[in-house]
């Protein structure tokens, strides 16, 4: 009875493990959902920014040629990698005109992954300077 209640135990704790590397691998297969090979630039006004874990969102308001505005979600890093970046969360100016240089997101939606921000001024900060296959 010993014997089956720790094979039992082994069981449930490789399965644990192999579960929990899942969201893991997902997690960094940028290229899964945004196209790397098709870099975007889009400009908009800042509609909000989220500083959060694990991946920080920010928001813009673009203005379509027919007049209509869509709201782009844009996934960059974490909120402690923004601050060690230079980026605080008074940094953003709600209403302002940013650009941001990125990878749209392979299902059509206003979604992207940002790349690069261009302040209003035209300073531009880098947000990832990696491998898209990371």
């Amino acid at each position: 009875m010993v014997k089956v209640a720790v094979r039992s135990s082994s069981v449930l704790a490789v399965c644990g493990l192999l579960m929990a590397a899942v969201p893991v691998a997902a997690h960094h297969a940028l290229v899964a959902q945004y196209d790397m090979d098709k870099p975007i630039e889009i400009t908009g006004t800042l509609n909000k920014m989220e500083f959060i874990n694990p991946h920080s969102m920010l928001h813009l308001d673009v203005k379509n040629a027919n007049g209509t505005v869509t709201t782009w979600v844009f996934q960059t890093t974490n909120a402690g990698s923004l601050r060690s970046r230079g980026l605080a969360r008074t940094a953003l100016q709600q209403g302002a005109t940013y650009t941001v240089k990125g990878f749209a997101a392979r299902n059509g939606n206003p979604m992207g992954f940002l790349r690069v921000l261009v302040f209003p001024d035209k300073k531009e900060m880098t947000f990832w300077f990696g491998d898209p296959n990371d």
